[in-house]
């Protein structure tokens, strides 16, 4: 599979965090296991076959346009066909610019994005299957997107001190509870967790446990390092509290991890 990313034009920078396409040159059956990035991502299909997913021994064709939303519990994607998917990767905390719907609605969910967006999905969908250059490509869904976020001005507001907080929640020296967090901003610990919950979809202390996990989980992958060198250098009380959270994220523990399994291995966290 062939996977490149895309950066946004202009004023999205803020928005979006890449656009990416992922593609095979044949039919082929894929296991993907889909770990928690923080991220929030549409895909569009378009290829020719239908994606597929395999379940309990059956394809069953999804839909054509999906909506990710935050991935928290590990599962695995088995899919078949020939791929063609252009999608667009949110920031964690921008997402919910775009959407009426409470983000926090599409935890763990894959979702057929037409059932949100209705015609205009559709018709974006169509003009991207037409389109026969990432440009052209990119400058639909801009255009799709900016419109979006012309509709959701009030969501603005709080924008920039959600970002401020998630920045100072993904350092690796980061040890304040969420009520010094709160007093730092000069707000409540119950609106920092209502406002955090809104943008994102995550409460603040998960959030901050997947930035962590997406740090833990490169250092992991390259075994360069001890257990214990990686919970301390990602922030970990100790190491039993690191495979704690590691086998919450994966399914197993950081000495049975195969990188290999998963596309979200290529996926960082950013903020």
């Amino acid at each position: 599979m062939r996977y490149r990313e895309f950066s946004p034009n202009s004023f999205l920078k803020n928005y979006v965090q890449c656009y990416f396409v992922c593609e095979t040159d044949t039919a082929v059956l894929t296991q993907d296991k889909v770990f928690a990035t923080g991220f929030i991502e549409i895909m569009f299909n378009l290829g020719t076959d239908s994606p597929q997913q395999l379940i309990n021994g059956d394809l069953i064709t999804q839909p054509d346009v999906q909506l990710w939303g935050q991935t928290i519990q590990p599962f695995t994607f088995t899919s078949f066909g020939k791929h063609t998917m252009f999608g667009v990767r949110f920031f964690p905390h921008t997402a919910a610019c775009f959407f009426n719907e409470p983000i926090e609605e599409f935890n763990d969910q894959v979702i057929d994005f037409k059932d949100i967006a209705g015609k205009e999905a559709v018709w974006l969908h169509s003009k991207l299957w037409e389109a026969k250059s990432i440009d052209r490509r990119i400058e639909l869904i801009e255009k799709f997107l900016l419109q979006k976020l012309s509709l959701s001005r009030n969501k603005y507001t709080r924008l920039a001190l959600v970002n401020s907080i998630m920045h100072d929640l993904n350092q690796d020296n980061f040890f304040e509870n969420m009520n010094s967090v709160a007093s730092r901003y000069g707000i409540s610990s119950r609106y920092l967790q209502k406002i955090f919950l809104n943008y994102s979809g995550l409460t603040p202390n998960l959030f901050s446990k997947i930035a962590r996990f997406q740090k833990s989980i490169h250092l992991v992958a390259g075994k360069d390092s001890s257990l214990t060198a990686i919970a301390h250098q990602c922030g970990y009380f100790d190491q039993s509290h690191f495979i704690k959270d590691f086998k919450f994220f994966t399914g197993s523990t950081p000495s049975q991890f195969s990188p290999e399994s998963s596309s979200d291995f290529f996926v960082t966290l950013h903020n």
